[in-house]
């Protein structure tokens, strides 16, 4: 298993964690990615989380939507509705994050069913995050659960894929690189 870990800042404040808390726990179980995600602060205050993290951690750095920050961290992700928010059209939306992140950066989009994992291989993109897997409580929106249908839609992309959404560090999945694993990464 690959790990991918997803430091929410708003789980962090809920379980009273500090950013150096998660990486290091990050870092014991070996996590290759941590994407730092926080939805209500504002970009000063994600740039020194961004900083924090660079300075105790050295493995790629993504930050969540805010592709603005691109040059404090190794690339962006971003949801389906967070493309529609930068074009009404996502393969614009991609086009025009690519064009502000360049090609040596790493760019992935969440998907949640065949169809968007098929656009998707139209894109371009370093990987796509294909989920929920299970329920989670960090996400409260979450529509669809894919459950043991996530591997059999994984086959279908172009892209290396992260399984999101729930996942657990001992879920097995056979087209599945990387294991995106938040709030379970903190037992």
């Amino acid at each position: 298993m690959r790990l991918y870990a997803l430091c929410d800042q708003d789980f962090l404040d809920k379980r009273g964690l500090s950013l150096e808390d998660f990486v290091s726990i990050a870092k014991q179980k070996n996590a290759e990615i941590i994407q730092y995600r926080n939805k209500s602060a504002d970009v000063a205050f994600i740039k020194q989380q961004l900083i924090k993290i660079r300075k105790i951690y050295d493995g790629f750095l993504i930050v969540n939507d805010a592709y603005e920050l691109i040059e404090f961290c190794d690339g962006v992700h971003v949801g389906q509705e967070d493309l529609k928010e930068i074009d009404k059209d996502i393969f614009t939306a991609v086009k025009i994050l690519r064009s502000v992140i360049k090609k040596d950066k790493i760019l992935g989009i969440s998907t949640h069913n065949k169809e968007e994992v098929l656009q998707a291989n139209d894109m371009d993109l370093n990987y796509i995050g294909l989920g929920a897997y299970r329920s989670t409580n960090t996400k409260s929106d979450v529509l669809t659960v894919l459950g043991e249908k996530l591997d059999e839609i994984a086959l279908h992309s172009k892209h290396l894929v992260a399984a999101i959404g729930g996942v657990k560090e001992d879920d097995k999945f056979l087209h599945v690189t990387y294991h995106v694993i938040g709030s379970g990464l903190i037992r």
